[in-house]
């Protein structure tokens, strides 16, 4: 069974111009201990998608089911329980943490909403910040006496704190300095490793993503586009939208960056209060055919898990180097996460 089962889910927005469908019919899978990627440009919906899962946003339609027990539209009273199951990681980690509080009362706050008493608070509060990479000594400090990256580890010790099935990291890193950024990640995958909890992470850095995920999901103006293996997607994509998007995607191989065609994505993005009667993409799609501005295409399978949003065939059709038999974004590397690579 699946941790997490999402079905049709809907979110919309009501703005002066119109509805915007922020989340549009997106279903998706997330089994124990494994790691989505969830990956698009600003504004796809994919944070808006991981605040409807934890219920801090009302979806208009759809269905939401975490460890076999369905949890769409349940009132706060309802949810509390529920959320020692499923915890966010969010994206700011200055404007996240009270700064009038310490850091040891910021993590010790979800045990005790949770009923434990005093000692147990204090000796996980303790655990939790070593696991972080935090001196447990710290807690009486306050959040601004903290770097960013530290801040965002006081912020993943507090998601851990109810030990949950579940952590949903909403650009966890974007806000970091570029040298911080590979620390958390590290961090992230260090955790997931040692505690088995399944993350839906969210971002719009590929390279980042790959990394980390087992799973890709590649969102395009609320639908998703293109999802299958991490691995398979980076060597391989299918999805014309995903095509531009990895080769975007710096490579720390100067000569695979050499070998690149240089690649950009055409037209106007469509206003998502007006879509294109068709496909979404087909504004900006370089293989655009009548059929694409006139039928939107569904999800169809390619076997192997994997599926994408396309009328046509175009695995590789934007292979950015000289040799085709070799991926045009490099095979995924095993190892540590570093800036502008891999250890």
């Amino acid at each position: 069974m699946s941790l997490l089962s999402v079905r049709s889910l809907v979110v919309d927005y009501q703005t002066s111009s119109g509805t915007v469908h922020a989340v549009n019919d997106v279903s998706l899978e997330i089994e124990p201990g494994e790691t989505v990627g969830l990956v698009g440009e600003s504004g796809c919906g994919k944070s808006t998608l991981g605040k409807a899962i934890m219920q801090l946003i009302p979806a208009a339609n759809g269905q939401i089911v975490l460890d076999g027990q369905e949890i769409t539209g349940l009132r706060p009273a309802a949810m509390r329980p529920i959320r020692a199951k499923m915890q966010m990681i969010f994206q700011d980690p200055h404007n996240s943490l009270n700064p009038r509080r310490t850091v040891g009362n910021l993590i010790a706050q979800p045990l005790q909403v949770a009923g434990y008493d005093n000692k147990a608070v204090a000796e996980r509060v303790s655990e939790l910040m070593v696991q972080v990479g935090l001196p447990p000594d710290a807690a009486a400090r306050y959040p601004h006496e903290f770097s960013g990256g530290q801040r965002q580890r006081i912020g993943i010790a507090r998601a851990l704190a109810l030990k949950p099935k579940l952590v949903i990291c909403d650009e966890p890193v974007s806000a970091l300095d570029v040298s911080i950024r590979a620390q958390v990640i590290n961090l992230l995958q260090d955790l997931s490793d040692k505690l088995g909890v399944s993350y839906l992470f969210i971002s719009h850095d590929l390279t980042m993503v790959q990394h980390i995920a087992d799973k890709l999901i590649v969102m395009y103006l609320g639908r998703i586009v293109e999802t299958g293996s991490a691995e398979t997607i980076w060597k391989h994509p299918a999805h014309p939208y995903t095509q531009a998007l990895l080769a975007a995607a710096p490579v720390a191989d100067p000569g695979v960056m050499r070998g690149r065609r240089r690649f950009v994505l055409q037209g106007d993005l469509p206003s998502p209060t007006n879509l294109p009667e068709g496909c979404a993409f087909s504004t900006r799609c370089p293989f655009v055919t009548d059929r694409c501005r006139q039928e939107r295409p569904n999800l169809r399978s390619l076997g192997e898990n994997r599926k994408t949003a396309c009328h046509y065939d175009l695995v590789d059709q934007l292979d950015t180097t000289e040799n085709k038999s070799t991926s045009s974004f490099g095979p995924k590397v095993e190892g540590k996460y570093k800036v502008g690579g891999w250890a």
